[in-house]
């Protein structure tokens, strides 16, 4: 998945507005200016130390943003508070994670990613153990927003540092590893969580996303080169205060519509200030000198078809993560671990062909690669439709997440590869984060709209299959954007990959 942000020189050439720069490294000692042509090449062993960096940062994070969907039930036992706590235990994360990591990509180019990534992790750290001792549901909920700003400062910067490490063939295997390991992360945490929850309790799966940051710090610091922009443009906070307060404003009224009514004032007061804070922010960004979301991102081709794909793929992701670990725990009654194995075959597929799926795009184009993934991971979703009030797990639910895992596999990497392919390597953090950001902000929405999707009873077969159909509608939608809009380079003329060596 990005997060289904990366880059490689998959994209056509001329599709990068801004190039897509292979300078600048990590490895040299103190920072490289990325937009000097040429920039010194890292060695391998700080490479590898950068790809594990990178590996370890974006795991921690995206095994907290699912693991907790396999808690949910037991959190709901505790604290109370029904689905709309269960609701916002998922979206507070989601909410600061996608409006603020648009901010952090721009800090990141700013003063250098080996130190954001090390801001977040210890913030997101130190969250992490407040979620785990958080007495009600609203510490919980408060201290799950927090962790989304750790998470918004680590995402894009551990993958502008794979990008700024590799060059040319090697860079398409690395981003492909980073991205198979990210995505294993989010599709694993209903597993790890699972055997978790029913063994010592839903609290200890905020220690065990904590763990790994004592094992990552170490090896941030043994990264000893940066990229960094010569220029020092502001931050632009007006945009970010938008840019939150939109985002938040809306997942707050399509949360709390379920409890209060779509008449009630709170929901229409959030609904419109959500709106309208999400309808200033364009036009700001536009007149702004340095803008939270530079918009001349998308006159490249494949950044702009690229984000839609992501959309409706990833608000696809975010509701069957949310769905399918309730349906098997509430309606299925299975227990919390067994509920996470059966969501364990996309998460081997993923482990285990990414990689390989990255450096077959990067010869032949992402573009078909990110038209059948989607379709195909639909396929995989409809499968599920057979699913009833009797567990049936290998005939419904196996071959559908089966089919989904693969689905998934042949998009990600080449998804991963086209969006940051056609963004100067100077700008791979704000590149980054734009598209993780419309990542989390499609799975944040559509979690907020689980409540409408699943009827007012909540939980059952009936309100599942709905949540099939939605999913399998996204998921085709995605595919199909990629097949009118991706193009593949012509291998007739040379690419910036080809230009440079990839060892």
């Amino acid at each position: 998945m990005t997060d289904g942000a990366g880059g490689s020189g998959a994209s056509d050439a001329s599709d990068a507005s801004d190039g897509s720069g292979a300078s600048g490294a990590s490895g040299a000692s103190g920072s490289v200016d990325a937009d000097r042509p040429g920039g010194p090449a890292p060695l391998h062993r700080d490479r590898r130390v950068v790809l594990v960096v990178a590996v370890l940062a974006t795991f921690v994070v995206g095994l907290d943003s699912s693991v907790v969907n396999v808690a949910l039930p037991s959190i709901g036992r505790e604290l109370g508070g029904g689905i709309v706590v269960q609701q916002w235990t998922v979206d507070a994360y989601l909410v600061t994670l996608g409006a603020l990591i648009l901010v952090a990509g721009s800090v990141s180019d700013l003063v250098g990613r080996v130190r954001v990534v090390t801001w977040g992790l210890v913030l997101f750290g130190l969250a992490s153990v407040a979620c785990a001792i958080a007495p009600t549901g609203g510490v919980l909920v408060g201290a799950r927003a927090v962790q989304g700003v750790g998470g918004a400062l680590v995402t894009p910067s551990s993958l502008a540092l794979v990008i700024a490490a590799y060059r040319g063939a090697a860079r398409a295997r690395a981003i492909g590893t980073w991205t198979a390991w990210s995505s294993a992360s989010v599709i694993a945490g209903p597993v790890i969580g699972g055997v978790v929850v029913d063994s010592i309790g839903w609290r200890w799966v905020f220690v065990l996303t904590a763990a790994p940051i004592a094992v990552t710090i170490p090896l941030v610091r043994r990264v000893t080169g940066d990229v960094r922009a010569t220029d020092r443009p502001a931050i632009d906070v007006v945009g970010a205060g938008l840019a939150v307060l939109g985002v938040g404003a809306l997942v707050l009224g399509l949360i709390e519509q379920e409890r209060l009514g779509w008449a009630s004032p709170l929901v229409v007061v959030a609904l419109a200030v959500g709106v309208g804070a999400l309808a200033v922010f364009v036009p700001w960004e536009r007149r702004v000198a340095a803008p939270l979301l530079p918009l001349d991102l998308f006159r490249a081709r494949s950044f702009t078809v690229g984000n839609l794909t992501t959309l409706a793929v990833y608000g696809a992701l975010g509701l069957s993560g949310f769905t399918v670990t309730l349906f098997l725990q509430e309606v299925w009654g299975l227990s919390a671990w067994l509920a996470g194995v059966a969501t364990l075959p996309p998460t081997l597929v993923l482990l285990g062909f990414s990689t390989t799926v990255g450096r077959w795009s990067g010869r032949t184009g992402p573009r078909w690669f990110m038209a059948g993934g989607p379709v195909l991971a639909g396929l995989g979703v409809l499968v599920m439709l057979g699913a009833g009030d009797r567990p049936r797990y290998f005939a419904t639910v196996f071959p559908g997440m089966l089919l989904m895992g693969v689905g998934l596999t042949l998009m990600v990497a080449p998804l991963t590869s086209a969006v940051l392919g056609s963004v100067a390597e100077t700008r791979a953090g704000v590149g980054s984060a734009v598209n993780n950001a419309v990542a989390r902000i499609a799975s944040l929405v559509l979690v907020a709209l689980a409540g409408v999707v699943l009827g007012a009873d909540g939980m059952s077969v009936a309100g599942f299959h709905r949540a099939v159909v939605v999913m399998a509608a996204l998921l085709v939608a995605g595919g199909t954007v990629s097949a009118i809009g991706i193009r593949n380079p012509r291998r007739d003329r040379p690419t910036l990959a080809d230009a440079v060596p990839s060892e």
